[in-house]
């Protein structure tokens, strides 16, 4: 294949055609288990959504070596996501934690929320009306 029938790719049809290369495959990996596996190769990062490019990040940081000791901060990275792709992306974020890492999510889609381990609201208000830690404690709580 030429350069550009490689671009016009998905990360999906990308991961199977460099399957042969490990180092590549697995970097792609990463990108269809955060459920990027729509996306083309040669898409421009500026027409990629919020929640896309917090994903690709999220993807480059998973494809380094993991200490356990890494620290992921997320803001509303479900916001735009179909189902689906928010299991995939909560079933990353459990196994970094699970790994011992560290992974706090700024998130107002309670099915989210209620997968946490341990939770802060705050509150009252948002902005200026806001920033009391109003409850504390494990979703069950």
């Amino acid at each position: 294949r030429n350069i550009h029938e490689v671009l016009q790719m998905t990360v999906e049809m990308a991961r199977e055609f460099f399957d042969p290369v490990p180092v590549v495959a697995r970097k792609l990996q990463t990108l269809v288990d955060v459920g990027l596996s729509y996306i083309t190769l040669g898409q421009s990062a500026t027409t990629l959504s919020g929640g896309e490019a917090q994903r690709v990040k999220l993807a480059l940081e998973l494809s380094k070596r993991d200490t356990g000791r890494t620290l992921y901060i997320l803001d509303e990275p479900t916001t735009g996501l179909h189902f689906h792709d928010i299991e995939l992306l909560l079933g990353v974020l459990h196994r970094l934690a699970d790994h011992g890492n560290t992974v706090v999510v700024i998130e107002h889609n309670l099915d989210v929320i209620k997968t946490a381990d341990w939770l802060i609201d705050l509150g009252p208000e948002g902005g200026a009306g806001g920033g009391e830690i109003i409850a504390p404690g494990t979703p069950e709580q």
